[in-house]
């Protein structure tokens, strides 16, 4: 029996759009794509198979689908700890941070619970971006580092976290004296004071400090408020005695000296009569006193105007493993 030639046709396209489909069957069934379904066991070692080969990008998909396909299993809250992990290796930071969070979220009290704060704060850190640039990240990233050492001090995480943050604190004192050195550059003196400012009083053990006060130096002599700068050398020359930045602020100060106090006239009384308790002095002689001795560019002074030093122990340097 002859078949007709239109419904030939139509089995023949018929049997051409099978041919894929049944090739996708095949190769569905035969590979490790994570919608498949199967047992905690196998999905979880094949992520970390996938792992252990740096496909970081399908480890992290595999570890989600243990915990979607069983999230009542002991595997699932492994597997949201090894997913966050393995987003940050393929430098996904934000599902890194997601992931760790939502493991904090349900496990707060977990052993592993230090670990997925250190992934969090890691994450933020390796986003960090330079000077010049906006930094929200890098202050998220400290927020997250203090964030882990207040909440587990003792673990080996915040050791690593406590050298990070005073390379987070020196990086976010760049980031005003950046500011700073443009406002200078463009004679806007008052708010160049107020960056450098800044770094003496919040960020006075990083390595910007020196610069700082010779820069304090700077924009006091363009004010004309010699005598601040002549503390600014003084702390300068106390902390940094033989730095360049230093030699500059002296040679600085040099060049615009602090004016003397004017003597006393003789005969002016030094206490004035009729304070309780005091008996009015005069000067002897005609001559009046000596005119005091301003103070020397070189004079120990701490460190800014809040009191604080330079210096401290140095932080533990072992990175923890994962």
């Amino acid at each position: 029996m002859r078949i007709p030639q239109s419904k030939a046709l139509a089995a023949a396209l018929i049997a051409v759009l099978a041919l894929p489909v049944a090739g996708c069957a095949r190769n569905r069934a035969k590979s490790d794509l994570p919608y498949v379904a199967r047992d905690v066991g196998t999905l979880y070692s094949t992520a970390r198979k996938r792992l252990d080969q740096g496909r970081y990008k399908e480890a992290a998909v595999l570890f989600d689908e243990v915990e979607r396909q069983h999230p009542y299993s002991i595997w699932a809250r492994r597997a949201q700890l090894m997913s966050a992990f393995s987003y940050y290796l393929n430098k996904d930071y934000t599902q890194s941070i997601q992931s760790a969070q939502r493991f904090l979220s349900v496990h707060p009290g977990n052993r592993d619970a230090p670990y997925a704060y250190y992934l969090v704060a890691l994450s933020y850190y390796e986003q960090i971006r330079d000077v010049t640039r906006d930094q929200k990240i890098t202050r998220q990233a400290l927020d997250a580092l203090g964030e882990l050492t207040r909440r587990y001090p003792n673990t080996r995480y915040a050791s690593d976290a406590r050298l990070k943050i005073d390379l987070v604190n020196d990086h976010l004192a760049g980031k005003e004296m950046e500011v700073g050195r443009f406002y200078e550059t463009r004679g806007q003196w008052l708010a160049a004071t107020l960056r450098f400012r800044t770094v003496i009083d919040k960020f006075q053990t990083t390595t910007h400090t020196p610069e700082a006060l010779m820069r304090l130096t700077e924009s006091y002599l363009a004010v004309g408020l010699p005598d601040e700068a002549q503390k600014a050398t003084a702390v300068l020359g106390a902390n940094y005695p033989g730095s360049d930045w230093y030699n500059h602020a002296y040679e600085l100060m040099q060049k615009h000296p602090v004016k003397p106090v004017a003597p006393i006239p003789a005969g002016q009384p030094i206490i004035p009569a009729g304070t309780p308790g005091a008996k009015a002095q005069t000067l002897p002689g005609e001559s009046g006193t000596a005119t005091p001795k301003a103070e020397a560019p070189g004079a120990p002074t701490p460190v800014g105007t809040t009191g604080g030093t330079t210096g401290g122990p140095v932080p533990s340097t072992e990175t923890p493993t994962s």
